[in-house]
């Protein structure tokens, strides 16, 4: 790996660094979490129906009528989510392999614009957002009362996808610092 001319510690210390390994990551828990999903469907299957069924949860005539007992809605939203979760992970692992071509210094075959990686990364992780805050949290916790639910309740592993999308966000949000500028304001002992 040649770092032309910059510092390792530039390169192996930066945020870049922590995004693209982040993105690395998150990348391959969402293509293992959707492989998953595919194969052992019986078990998460019951887990959406579950969910959107109401059954286990505390009833009150109120919310009740919220429920979703259709088999046929609960695979096609199932569906939905696995094929949400695949996107993810594919646009999160095309955002590592551009934050690694863009560390390492690799000739690019295809010729990306700036910023593709940062652009793929902030999206990546805003779908990360919208399936476990705006899916999982909001609609499956909140309006379908998975938080009360006694059979399943994955608003804690909802709430760790969400934390650590949102902590790549800001990551990679944060605005780039000039490490040269630092150096000169510094003044040396």
């Amino acid at each position: 790996m040649r770092l032309s001319g910059t510092r390792i510690l530039d390169v192996v210390g930066s945020r870049q660094l922590a995004v693209a390994a982040l993105a690395t990551i998150t990348g391959f828990y969402y293509l293992f979490v959707a492989f998953t999903n595919c194969t052992d469907t019986v078990t998460n299957r019951q887990g959406v129906a579950a969910v959107l069924s109401m059954r286990a949860t505390i009833h009150h005539s109120g919310t009740d009528w919220r429920a979703i007992t259709s088999d046929n809605v609960a695979l096609v939203a199932y569906i939905l989510i696995v094929i949400w979760e695949f996107l993810i992970a594919f646009v999160l692992l095309a955002a590592a392999v551009a934050w690694w071509r863009e560390l390492t210094g690799r000739p690019r075959r295809f010729r990306v614009g700036p910023g593709v990686a940062a652009k793929l990364s902030s999206l990546g992780w805003t779908m990360v957002i919208l399936l476990f805050l705006g899916g999982f949290l909001t609609i499956g916790g909140e309006w379908f009362r998975m938080w009360a639910n006694e059979e399943v309740n994955a608003s804690s592993a909802a709430l760790q996808n969400f934390l650590i999308a949102a902590v790549g966000l800001i990551l990679v949000h944060l605005p780039e610092r000039d490490l040269a500028a630092d150096r000169a304001i510094t003044p040396s002992k």
